[in-house]
């Protein structure tokens, strides 16, 4: 086993891997930009270096400072939780150069899957259901059109090399289609340096469902219950829950011999988690795979009792995975809200500033809350808004939901605006209490209702809100 690793990352993950890291006996290095000098993963971790500026490109994104860091400190691997360079295939090259184990997979594996129209073509050769649409890459509009004229309308034009969101237009009639497609074609080359783009058919009234496995080096494959990511703005999650309304024993069975089938044809090792969108009529269709630990990941631990950072470690350790496939049990429901410093009303802007008071009630059974905040904590503008994620668990769906309303309403955190009050209402809405949902259910419907309800004079800049 590892002696000491570094976490290549910051809030609520570098947190949660960190007090993992304590626990199996493991020293932990942590890194931090000089925004996040009085961050809670700095003051938890056995050592910290400073690793550059408060901008990510300066000190997270910069692989030569961390790698430094890591041979500085004598650590022996580096987990990457999630964003920032956890799917960066030229970083964990240079990981791997120097003799340090990245806690994830390959670099091939990571270049392969992170390329989204070769991850389909690989996942198609392997058997694996996938969304009607272009076979490679579509590199111009007349391409576009030759699809648009095969599969029909909607389609969704996606950078082959993207995330996030970036680099993605819909496309409802052949008439929109050279415009979006040098739209999002544009935003790819700004983002990724890659102008590489695929189609695929626009499924609607369908579900996102996601299945997490996980490979040691033996090979030795285990998969865990899907979860249900569906409720989604700008293709972000904001809710997810496990499992998934819907989905019964024999279907999740089949699911995940399919995900199993997948990381086995990729000769995968470590965690990943496959991503598909599930029809009415119950079929899967393959979308993307994500080959990191992923934020949602608490839901799946909540309802097995595994802890899947743990896990993360042994495989990269070269250790057998310590659980089969009956040894996973699907127990109870649970579900995960993301906290974001954020102002729903001002279109979702992001809040930074200090945390002068924090109350977070992590009391009665079945409750954690994954963070990084403090009272004192600065939340810094040049990150991603999320500064908590709450998850509860209990014998039945209905129960979770009551659990997450209660936590939402006694929470306090002064200092910077939250979308507390904006979850509250997503879950006291009568389609989301019934688990009767579908991937556009948030942006078209619950949405525009809720922003009706505001007061006008609530109502900030930005677009989508009533002018």
């Amino acid at each position: 086993m590892f002696k000491k690793v570094l976490v290549a990352n910051r809030g609520e993950i570098a947190v949660r891997i960190i007090r993992t890291l304590r626990e199996m006996g493991i020293k932990s290095v942590a890194v931090y930009s000089t925004a996040d000098k009085d961050s809670l993963h700095v003051k938890l971790a056995d050592e910290a270096i400073a690793i550059g500026g408060p901008r990510s490109k300066d000190s997270y994104l910069n692989m030569k400072n961390i790698l430094s860091a890591a041979l500085l400190t004598g650590s022996e691997a580096i987990h990457p939780g999630y964003g920032f360079l956890a799917e960066n295939e030229l970083f964990v090259e240079m990981v791997e150069a120097v003799g340090i184990k990245w806690i994830g997979p390959s670099p091939k594996v990571i270049e392969l899957m992170g390329n989204k129209a070769n991850a389909r073509e690989s996942m198609r050769q392997a058997g694996v259901p996938v969304i009607p649409g272009s076979d490679g890459f579509i590199m111009n509009p007349d391409e576009a059109k030759a699809i648009g004229d095969r599969i029909g309308y909607p389609l969704l034009i996606k950078a082959a090399a993207g995330g996030g969101g970036k680099g993605m237009r819909f496309v409802y009639t052949e008439a929109e289609l050279v415009d979006k497609f040098a739209d999002a074609q544009n935003e790819a080359r700004a983002s990724f340096g890659d102008d590489h783009m695929y189609i695929e058919k626009v499924m609607e009234h369908v579900r996102h469902i996601e299945m997490q496995v996980i490979r040691d080096q033996a090979g030795h494959v285990v998969y865990f219950p899907e979860r249900n990511c569906s409720l989604q703005r700008n293709n972000q999650k904001v809710l997810e829950e496990s499992p998934a309304l819907g989905v019964t024993q024999t279907m999740r069975d089949g699911l995940g011999e399919v995900a199993k089938r997948a990381v086995e044809a990729i000769d995968y090792e470590n965690t990943g988690t496959l991503e598909f969108l599930q029809d009415y009529d119950g079929n899967f269709y393959f979308m993307e795979m994500n080959t990191r630990i992923q934020v949602e990941h608490p839901v799946t631990e909540m309802v097995t009792g595994l802890d899947l950072i743990k896990l993360q470690i042994q495989v990269a350790a070269g250790e057998d995975l310590p659980v089969k496939q009956a040894d996973v049990k699907v127990n109870g429901f649970s579900m995960e809200v993301r906290l974001n410093a954020e102002a729903p009303e001002r279109n979702f802007a992001p809040s930074a500033g200090q945390i002068d008071f924090v109350f977070l009630p992590t009391g009665g059974p079945g409750i954690r809350i994954d963070s990084g905040i403090y009272q004192g904590a600065k939340v810094a503008p040049f990150y991603d808004s999320m500064i908590a994620k709450l998850l509860v668990h209990a014998d039945s769906r209905a129960e979770v939901l009551a659990k997450m309303e209660r936590i939402l309403d006694e929470m306090v955190i002064n200092g910077v605006d939250t979308n507390a009050h904006f979850q509250a209402a997503l879950l006291q809405d009568s389609a989301v209490m019934r688990g009767e949902f579908d991937t556009q259910y948030l942006e078209k419907e619950f949405l525009p209702r809720w922003q009706k309800k505001l007061p006008l004079a609530e109502l900030g800049g930005g677009d989508g809100f009533i002018q």
